[in-house]
């Protein structure tokens, strides 16, 4: 009887130690893993904000009635995710910020291509809008350690941001234009 006590207490021992992480083997089933924490921000960028690069289709342009223009801005969310990244630096040693952001937008472009063929779209008009956001602020270098500096600069930045996108092309017939925008905005 001892012995198969004692078998039933190493084998009580060796479980213990495997679940633990205690066994150079096996890192056990709750070992944390290390994540960097620029890991999330990354992962957020990639997902919260898919639509920047596409192009919207618009109701198509309505014989008789003005072109239409270019009337809605990047926003400043758009701008600031446009700019180059502050360099990622070690607390107390190596820090950058951006202080006082002033963004001024200017439109550059503003025309309506000719209808022609897009794939998965059919007869469109490219409308081209393009922007020249210029963005006006203060750069802090800061390092805490071995002995603290302070470094401010004024900076500038020029970013150009392209807001294009497809008009439908349903042909000259003014009752079609008005059906197809009808049911498309549902206006």
């Amino acid at each position: 009887m001892s012995w198969i006590r004692r078998k039933l207490w190493v084998l009580a021992v060796g479980v213990l130690a495997g679940a633990s992480g205690c066994n150079p083997f096996t890192l056990g089933l709750l070992t944390p893993v290390p994540v960097q924490p620029w890991t999330a921000e990354r992962m957020e960028q990639k997902l919260n904000h898919k639509n920047d690069g596409r192009v919207p289709i618009m109701p198509p342009l309505r014989a008789g009635y003005p072109d239409p223009i270019c009337e809605d801005a990047p926003s400043d969310q758009e701008v600031l995710r446009a700019m180059p990244r502050v360099p990622r630096g070690v607390p107390y040693f190596y820090e950058t910020f951006r202080d006082d952001i002033v963004i001024v937008k200017n439109r550059l472009v503003d025309k309506i291509d000719p209808p022609r063929f897009f794939p998965l779209v059919g007869q469109a008009q490219l409308h081209h809008c393009h922007w020249e956001c210029v963005i006006y602020y203060t750069e802090l270098v800061q390092s805490d350690y071995p002995f603290p500096v302070y470094v401010k600069k004024q900076r500038v930045q020029v970013i150009y941001i392209d807001k294009d996108h497809l008009h439908l092309y349903v042909g000259p017939d003014a009752e079609t234009q008005r059906q197809i925008t009808q049911d498309l905005t549902r206006y």
